[in-house]
């Protein structure tokens, strides 16, 4: 939207020009996020208190959790609020890949919003129908991956790229869209899963939407993409833009998000900022580097999938407790650093799918 003011602006001074380039949007993008965050929290969080949007808290769990019985709740919103009118703000918006991404992000959001809304407001403790959630989800996630799949351009589009080794790509063809679905619902639900303390999710989806912001600049830039040999995609380099807004808006909501939590996510944010990762990712083409980045996300799914699996198999759980942050918890770890630790653990992850772009 300012990019058009700015472009109408320069026939009166050349400086706006500065507006064009893709690195100064992106920083703008961030701190846009994090300001209009800072600025929403805390009527956000006043008026859920009012209206007692509060969480109910499992007496199964670690009991220092159950002092936060009644911290607001639905705080995910906030992200959603400040991703968009950022993202709005700063991109071309005649780039298709922009609009599939935050309409991808908004469907999964209204979906984690009804499910929320059901739990906290009606009191129903199933919230939104399994079946109905993982239907909607479905709906949501083909219709991103086909609208990525039809707009593809080139071959370079829709092939899986086997990252660290040198120009080994599969064509996917029409399989496209069915992993573009698994790896959009499917991260959708593992940032969900994270979600169970206080900043525990939102922080490694800061880290890994940076890591993507790297990925989709340098797959939008032509010579940077020839020099990294990476598969060169026109126009996909504008969604630097809105990964920029996800670590601002992220930042932002770590501001109140952080232990001890005055605000907690909810579905409404969780299940949009996994989708959010998951279709950015599949637009740079870099869904396997997503799977080793979100390494903590991945780890929380697969201890839960154990657990469930080996409970109905056996009748013995393998973890204390799942996720697997609650495993932690329950071996006397303090949640600050099962927190913290999960931090680090996603930043090295993310160097090393960093790596990627330099080790083939």
């Amino acid at each position: 939207m300012l990019l058009y003011l700015a472009e109408w602006l320069t026939q009166f001074r050349s400086g706006f020009n500065v507006f064009q380039y893709l690195t100064l949007r992106a920083i703008l993008s961030v701190l846009s996020a994090l300001l209009i965050a800072l600025l929403v929290g805390g009527p956000m969080i006043r008026r859920l208190r009012a209206y007692k949007v509060g969480q109910t808290i499992r007496d199964d769990g670690p009991q220092s959790h159950l002092a936060k019985s009644g911290t607001p709740t639905m705080g995910g919103a906030l992200i959603l609020v400040a991703v968009g009118v950022s993202t709005l703000l700063w991109s071309d918006l005649q780039n298709h890949y922009v609009w599939i991404v935050l309409l991808t992000t908004l469907a999964f959001g209204i979906i984690g919003f009804v499910d929320d809304y059901k739990k906290l407001v009606l009191r129903n403790p199933r919230g939104l129908a399994a079946r109905w959630k993982y239907l909607w989800q479905t709906v949501a996630g083909f219709a991103a991956a086909i609208a990525l799949y039809v707009t593809a351009a080139s071959p370079a589009e829709t092939e899986l790229l086997i990252p660290y080794l040198k120009d080994v790509s599969i064509q996917l063809g029409p399989w496209f869209i069915l992993m573009t679905y698994f790896v959009i619902v499917g991260s959708s639900n593992a940032v969900n899963l994270t979600d169970g303390l206080d900043g525990l999710a939102v922080m490694p989806t800061v880290l890994v939407a940076g890591a993507l912001a790297v990925f989709v600049y340098a797959a939008g830039h032509v010579q940077i993409a020839n020099y990294l040999l990476i598969p060169y995609l026109p126009e996909v380099g504008e969604l630097v833009i809105f990964c920029g807004a996800l670590v601002g808006a992220g930042l932002g909501f770590l501001w109140f998000n952080a232990y001890p939590a005055q605000v907690f996510m909810g579905d409404v944010g969780a299940l949009a900022l996994g989708a959010a990762l998951g279709v950015v990712a599949v637009a740079a083409r870099q869904e396997l580097v997503l799977f080793v980045m979100g390494g903590i996300f991945v780890a929380e799914t697969i201890s839960v999938m154990m657990q469930v699996v080996s409970f109905k198999l056996t009748g013995k759980r393998i973890f204390r407790m799942a996720p697997l942050h609650h495993h932690f918890e329950l071996t006397g770890w303090p949640e600050p650093r099962v927190i913290v630790r999960f931090w680090i653990v996603t930043v090295i992850l993310v160097l090393i799918g960093l790596a990627s772009l330099k080790i083939r």
